[in-house]
């Protein structure tokens, strides 16, 4: 059977530091050529090991700030005192592309980019199974001293009171199982009628 054209997702997948958010959207990308991942653009200096437009675009403040004043970001914000923002022409011609683009972003990102992009939006929030559980990762990943530790721990609480926001909240106390869900979720999503831009000349030519 032809494939039906369609329009991309926008799948948004947001959590608090240490819930996994990570760890869910790589194992999405490596089973599905047709999601793609929306690099960032970051002022905050890279981590060990990440590489300029491929896990960030690294900016100075003044780059960045230049940037979001000529409406090239779709979304922005300052989070721990770093810009972090999302390149409005990669994301937009994915979609036209019917391509998916997945977004690792907070619950200020999704809501700003939900404004920008109201049809193209499915949000996915993932809870950690305890903010004890939070904790101990966050400790096990390393890299942050006690006071750093304690501010992601208030900056999480915060975040998940914004869970009402999303379509879908998942829990992510079993990896496998969180993946299956976010999967089936983007499954979904991709065949909703609206999506689907080729439906009408298709179901013409039956």
């Amino acid at each position: 059977m032809s494939e039906i054209a369609r329009r991309g997702v926008c799948l948004v997948l947001a959590a608090p530091s240490g819930a996994g958010k990570g760890a869910v959207g790589r194992a999405l990308r490596q089973s599905d050529p047709d999601l793609v991942f929306s690099v960032s653009a970051t002022t905050r200096p890279p981590r060990p090991a990440e590489r300029h437009g491929v896990d960030y675009h690294f900016l100075d403040r003044a780059a960045f700030d230049a940037l979001a004043g000529a409406g090239g970001l779709l979304e922005w914000a300052t989070v721990f005192g770093h810009g972090y923002g999302t390149p409005r022409a990669p994301v937009e011609a994915a979609l036209a592309a019917g391509r998916d683009v997945l977004f690792d972003i907070d619950w200020q990102g999704h809501r700003l980019l939900r404004e920008a992009l109201p049809d193209d939006v499915v949000g996915v929030f993932l809870l950690p199974p305890s903010l004890a559980e939070l904790e101990a990762r966050l400790r096990k990943r390393g890299g942050d001293d006690a006071a750093t530790i304690a501010r992601r721990m208030q900056a999480a609480r915060d975040e998940i009171a914004h869970w009402p926001e999303f379509d879908h909240v998942v829990l992510n106390g079993e990896l496998d199982a969180a993946i299956a869900d976010v999967r089936a979720i983007l499954r979904a999503a991709r065949l909703r009628t609206c999506r689907r831009t080729g439906l009408a000349g298709f179901i013409a030519g039956l």
